[in-house]
């Protein structure tokens, strides 16, 4: 029997949550997806359903957010806290920003910002390879996201002030046939080759600093577009990016400055406090905005036994942490764990449950009750592609049998 769905005067919000908790219905054609090894634990069978409020209003956080870091007085603040090397100043936007986001009655809460959001290529080949879904609904996707991703890349170069028209482009990881999403660098590589650029994938020692030019190989290397996450450049393997940052001899991006001003775990207790906004004279409309945000907390020997009594409804982050890593619910953390923790660097953050989504198994054989979140890419500001990761556990992964990466459809 096909599904009925609610017809009382709900609100368009609650025709989406109702979507996701009991239509597991399928919407995705695998075989127009790319050849990827990967491609069943890459790509949910299921849509996630959110409404035009909902995305408006992680529009709405996500303009707040970049007034607020865009402001000098804030920058000042944190890059008096941060690594040398990030106050470099440098006039890239970064390039595919990822805002996360976990859904609440109260609305979207941002959880996170990333600098080097992996995925987005794989998000556009995911959106290629759909099937109508219901009547009336729409998937969130970028028609014109190839261009609009070449298009990003030359601004970034016309912005930095450096001579000549962008004619190379390296993408930078350590290991990085080893990464996981290294298809995706290969998806990109070949859609820079397209557009009539030179496009390269290499680790950080494969580059060399010669002369006052970045070069691989033979090869002057004019922008990179950096998914390392040795943020500040620390380690000796990656010396050729840090000289061409400190002397701008190539765009890189995102770069440590990038990665400082908006990405750092600790930024997040700023963002989340009215009062230290109002101290740098934030406009009010830019504060209101944000009080949604999630509230975080570095942790100090001063407050930890608060926190451990407040555990139960707190996520603990390291705060030079990425990618999930040694991050933990409070009401998960042994003693073990936490005196770990109080032996690093951690925020703790008010708790934001993330919604489920009841998503059709992958064999097709009935259906699971996964976690979700949201992930907006952006650049300067503007959304470029947006898709639902669907999984089970503490943290978003790729190992959740009929999880991944998910379409989001506007209900």
């Amino acid at each position: 029997m096909p599904l009925e769905l609610p017809t009382d005067n709900i609100e368009i919000v609650h025709h989406a949550n109702w979507l996701n908790e009991n239509c597991p219905c399928t919407s995705l054609d695998r075989q127009l997806l790319p050849n990827i090894k990967a491609a069943s634990a890459l790509f949910s069978e299921t849509p996630v359903f959110i409404s035009q409020t909902e995305l408006d209003q992680m529009k709405q956080q996500i303009s707040a957010l970049e007034t607020v870091i865009s402001n000098p007085n804030y920058q000042s603040k944190v890059l008096q806290q941060s690594p040398a090397i990030a106050s470099i100043e440098a006039k890239s936007k970064g390039v595919f920003m990822g805002y996360d986001f976990h859904m609440s009655d109260a609305g979207p809460k941002l959880i996170e910002i990333n600098t080097n959001a992996g995925g987005a290529n794989f998000v556009d080949a995911l959106y290629r390879a759909q099937n109508a879904c219901c009547i009336g609904d729409h998937p969130l996707d970028n028609t014109n996201f190839d261009h609009t991703v070449i298009e990003m890349f030359h601004k970034e170069w016309m912005q930095s002030g450096l001579e000549g028209q962008l004619k190379t482009i390296v993408i930078v990881d350590e290991a990085p046939k080893e990464q996981f999403l290294f298809p995706e660098f290969e998806m990109l590589q070949s859609s820079l080759k397209t557009h009539g650029l030179t496009a390269h994938i290499a680790a950080p020692e494969e580059l060399e600093f010669i002369n006052g030019k970045l070069m691989f190989g033979q090869l002057e290397i004019d922008l990179v577009y950096n998914r390392s996450v040795d943020f500040y450049f620390e380690k000796p393997d990656h010396s050729a990016l840090k000289s061409a940052f400190e002397h701008k001899a190539a765009v890189i991006t995102p770069n440590p400055r990038d990665h400082a001003l908006f990405a750092a775990k600790s930024n997040l207790e700023k963002l989340s406090n009215p009062v230290f906004l109002q101290e740098l004279r934030i406009d009010t409309i830019t504060i209101n905005a944000l009080k949604i945000l999630p509230k975080t907390i570095r942790m100090t020997t001063e407050n930890a036994d608060e926190l451990w009594s407040k555990r139960k409804k707190l996520f603990f982050k390291p705060v030079a942490g990425n990618g999930g890593k040694a991050v933990y619910r409070g009401d998960k953390i042994t003693k073990k764990t936490w005196a770990n923790i109080l032996a690093n660097d951690y925020v703790a953050q008010e708790l934001v449950a993330p919604k489920v989504r009841n998503a059709k198994n992958e064999n097709g054989d009935g259906s699971s009750l996964l976690k979700s979140d949201i992930r907006l890419y952006t650049y300067d500001g503007e959304v470029l592609i947006a898709a639902a990761r669907l999984y089970m556990g503490q943290t978003t992964n790729f190992r959740t049998a009929g999880g991944g990466f998910a379409p989001i459809y506007i209900a």
